[in-house]
């Protein structure tokens, strides 16, 4: 499953990213978004949703959102 299929307000692991893109694993794995980490959908926009990692809230896209599988 990924984060535009996941809950608003369910804690999930992050199973893994499913991208080519290095420099997008580059950004997601400086926001302490890897495997092995809790993330949470914190609330959903049309084309966008607010994730909470660690201690941070990030507003991310729905295309990236959909690489980041849980």
């Amino acid at each position: 499953m990924n984060l535009v299929d996941a809950n608003v307000g369910e804690e999930y692991i992050v199973k893994e990213i499913l991208t080519d893109d290095e420099e997008l694993n580059a950004f997601l794995f400086s926001l302490g978004c890897y495997s092995g980490e809790p993330i949470t959908v914190v609330s959903r926009m049309k084309n966008s949703c607010v994730v909470s990692i660690k201690d941070g809230r990030y507003n991310i896209d729905n295309e990236l959102a959909k690489s980041i599988q849980v």
